[in-house]
């Protein structure tokens, strides 16, 4: 027997979400973090230490001197392509160290 209610499961997930927008940018952000493996392949992967993201601010800790100028010099290629990996516009800045 059906019931009047029921809906589908993502349907309810993204209701659930939509209530908690807290929850919401936490798994934004986490998107994000893990974007920057996912995203920039095992190249870059080899040479990133730490990834963690504070205040819409993504850090980065590099082993390379060389890749941090090269990242530095397409940074706003990077936080458009993070932000689309996410799904939400949730990294306004990159800070590499």
């Amino acid at each position: 027997m059906l019931k009047k209610n029921a809906q589908p499961l993502s349907e309810a997930l993204s209701d659930f979400f939509d209530e908690n927008s807290s929850l919401k940018v936490k798994l934004a952000e986490q998107r994000a973090v893990r974007g920057w493996r996912e995203v920039l392949g095992e190249g870059v992967s080899k040479y990133t230490r730490n990834v963690y993201f504070s205040h819409n601010v993504l850090y980065v800790q590099l082993s390379s001197a060389v890749l941090r100028a090269e990242l530095i010099m397409n940074k706003e290629g990077l936080i458009k392509k993070l932000n689309d990996h996410a799904e939400a516009p949730i990294v306004r800045d990159i800070v590499f160290r």
